[in-house]
């Protein structure tokens, strides 16, 4: 559910159409391809309950940030109340039941409070607390996080996954997608022709190629780098540009998790 920053006000269950028990509407990143089994083990699925009957919905990704804790998108939270909302980790096809999943109601919301529904003013984070702990399966893994403050160069290489849209058809596989995807520094994504004052030092941008980005559906899903000899989380899907995501000059943007550590830790101890 990946945000659109011309299209804030039309956004609602964008990706939510069909009750899950693995026969969920879902969409994808585009231009990726399906991921192999086991290796993106940090990569939730945050999915909500809208009727409160039983029937969930996938709206947006997560990473495991803890036993206890998932990192997701600030407008990924579509009401406060905490039982309407699971979260699926060890998942790869959403159309089957794959023996790798752990399903856990979401305990207690955290929305950044410099959150304002504006994304151009960032702070598009929230910390679900769960109500059991995500146990070690095989399939799971706790993500590393970026030094406080680290920065990527530019075109640093990172990975984007997800469930996000394909094309702008919509086309919607089951299986979790992947595509390398570059980093634009700040300097560039900034200028008049990129981002412009959307783009703030707080955020991540990644793409831009007309060919790779996130879509509707990846929203509050992982940026994965291999930095400092690991694997390690830098950014928290947020927004993209409406109509086709996959526009020239206009990359997919993720919330900087180097820079909300402190807020992080002040909550996950």
């Amino acid at each position: 559910m990946i945000w659109l920053v011309a299209c804030l006000s039309c956004i609602g269950l964008i990706c939510a159409e069909t009750p899950f028990n693995h026969n969920v509407h879902n969409e994808r990143v585009i231009g990726g391809h399906d991921a192999k089994p086991n290796t993106w083990r940090w990569q939730a699925s945050l999915q909500y309950d809208s009727y409160s009957d039983g029937y969930f919905y996938h709206i947006c990704g997560g990473t495991i940030i803890s036993n206890f804790y998932i990192m997701t998108a600030a407008h990924c939270i579509l009401s406060m109340d905490a039982s309407l909302y699971r979260v699926v980790v060890g998942e790869y096809n959403l159309y089957e039941y794959d023996g790798s999943e752990q399903f856990i109601r979401v305990e207690m919301i955290n929305v950044h409070p410099g959150w304002t529904e504006d994304l151009s003013k960032g702070n598009d984070i929230a910390l679900l607390r769960l109500a059991n702990p995500v146990t070690d399966n095989g399939y799971v893994a706790i993500a590393n996080l970026p030094y406080p403050n680290e920065m990527l160069p530019h075109e640093f290489t990172c990975y984007i996954t997800g469930w996000g849209l394909i094309d702008y058809i919509g086309s919607i596989p089951a299986i979790l997608q992947v595509a390398p995807i570059p980093v634009v520094e700040h300097s560039v994504c900034s200028q008049p022709n990129w981002w412009g004052s959307n783009a703030l030092e707080t955020m991540v941008c990644a793409g831009g190629d007309g060919v790779i980005s996130g879509c509707q559906g990846d929203s509050g899903g992982p940026l994965s780098c291999f930095t400092h000899g690991a694997w390690t989380v830098h950014g928290v899907v947020s927004y993209g540009p409406s109509g086709e995501c996959n526009q020239v000059t206009k990359p997919t943007v993720f919330t900087r998790v180097s820079f909300f550590e402190d807020w992080i830790f002040s909550i996950v101890q």
